[in-house]
Order: C-alpha cells, then structure tokens, then sequence
C-alpha cells in the first residue's frame, strides 16, 4: 500500500445527476448536498456537459462513479481509460470516486454490464492489484461496490463479504455498500440480507447507494429481481437502509435513478426520505 489522498462526502443525501435538473438543482437544491456522475460521461474536452458540471462542481462536492474500468477482468487495466479517468480526477477534484466488483471486458470485447466474479483467492488477487494499480494513477482512496447478482460460481470459495473485506484490508481503499444491490442478490440467490449485512465490513463504508428495481419471477416461479434504477426505492430497501444508518451512523447517501428519469420533484422528495433517516425529528 501506498500513501494517497482521502477525499469525503457530507453525510447527507446526493443524486445522481441528469442534465435535465440542471436548472433545478442549480436553482432550489431541497435536501440535496452533493451529486454523483458517471466518469464516463464527462471524458470528452469540451461543450455543454463539461460546462454544466463546472458550475455544479462550484456549488455541490462531487462523487465520480466509473462503469468502466472492468476492475475484475482477467486482462490489464485499459491503460488509455485510466488515463482519461486520471485526467478527469485532476481538473474536477472529486469528493469520491468508486468503481464496482465486476468485469465488463474481455479481449478486445467490451459488455455493456457489470458482470459477476468467482469469488476465489486468484480473483481476489487479480483485483487487489487492478485497484492498487487505479489508486497509484490517480493518487487518492477509491471506494468499491458491492454488486447485484442474479448467480453464484461453483468455484467461489469465500462469502462476498469475506472478499471485500480482504479487498479492504489488503490495498486501503474504501467501500461503496449498494444497499439496493444487497436486496437485489439476496432474493435472487435466496439468501437473507440481514445476514449478510451483519458480516460486512461496516467500518470501510464510504458511502451508501440506494435505487429502485423491478420485481418479476424467474421460469420455476421463484422471484427475481432485476437492478434496474427506474423508480422509487423499494420499502423493503429503505428497511434495510434504516438498521444500516443505525448501525454506522449518518453516511453519505446516493439517491440512483438512471432510466425512465422522474421530474425532479420526485427524485428531491427520495433524497429527503433519505435525509429523514440520516437525521430523526427530533
């Protein structure tokens, strides 16, 4: 491990943000402090998008989300993608910046999904020095998150928190607890999320994401359900985001909403639901 920067967000409600509520946000942000975007979006050197995220830079901390590392792939990182990543980081300083526990790329392939890993002492390997590697290059903390996942590998040797917490401990980066994506894997693996929220490695947490998903049953009838971010947290989600906040204490909170994106009334009002668990009426 190295010595690198560590950056925080407020321990309060962010947003993921769409060029839509640009004038909203600017205007009358409600509960919201900080806002996230996707590194992806915002590589390019110039035009509106840069533009809008320099004025939302002055006013709100800013939390950079990539989708595109492929942090578990079997292959070297893609050197040019780290390095536009790397430009990116430099000129915003960011608040935050995380990636997932997934691969999305293999050869000279690129899948549009986070796709699932073996959870295996090769793999664990595999990614403690991908994210070595991304730390170094953009010298701060990076966060991870937990994935949503629909299988689980015969191969895997170790529990999912069993892996992050190694993950952790053995190259200092932070954890991005999806508590969404923890609903999401344990229904569809029938197991208990209670369960697994117990083991996780609370201390490393931080920041928090919460979304919505879709419920449908599998072919046997079982329910299935699928992470998709076009709509309202579930109640079940906000159960579980309730013992967590209170288990670790007011947390930076992610509202997600990528598709069939609401007007923004909508999503201020999630983000207030959210700062209602952060901080009780008295």
């Amino acid at each position: 491990m190295f010595d690198f920067q560590h950056f925080a967000l407020p321990a309060a409600p962010g947003v993921g943000y769409k060029p839509q509520h640009f004038s909203e946000l600017m205007a009358d942000p409600g509960s919201v402090r900080w806002i996230e975007i996707h590194a992806e979006n915002y590589m390019g050197d110039g035009g509106r998008p840069i533009a809008q995220l320099r004025a939302l830079a002055d006013r709100f901390p800013i939390s950079v989300h990539g989708v595109g590392l492929s942090i578990g792939g079997e292959a070297p990182l893609d050197k040019d993608h780290l390095a536009r990543l790397r430009k990116l980081i430099d000129w915003l300083n960011p608040a935050s910046f995380s990636e997932h526990l997934a691969w999305s790329t293999h050869d000279t392939g690129f899948f549009n999904d986070l796709l699932p890993l073996p959870y295996t002492e090769a793999t664990l390997q595999r990614v403690c020095a991908h994210i070595d590697e991304v730390q170094e290059a953009l010298g701060r903390q990076m966060l991870l998150e937990n994935p949503s996942t629909y299988l689980a590998f015969a191969e895997t040797q170790m529990p999912e928190t069993d892996f992050l917490a190694q993950i952790a401990e053995r190259t200092g980066c932070g954890l991005l607890l999806d508590v969404n994506n923890v609903a999401v894997s344990a229904t569809n693996q029938q197991t208990d999320p209670r369960a697994y929220l117990a083991a996780y490695p609370l201390q490393a947490v931080g920041e928090v994401h919460l979304g919505g998903h879709d419920e449908q049953v599998d072919t046997y009838g079982a329910p299935l359900l699928i992470d998709s971010h076009n709509s309202e947290v579930a109640p079940s989600v906000w159960a579980l985001y309730q013992e967590v906040i209170a288990a670790m204490g007011p947390t930076p909170t992610l509202i997600e909403w990528d598709t069939d994106v609401p007007e923004w009334p909508i999503l201020e009002a999630e983000a207030a639901r959210a700062a209602s668990v952060l901080v009780p009426a008295s």
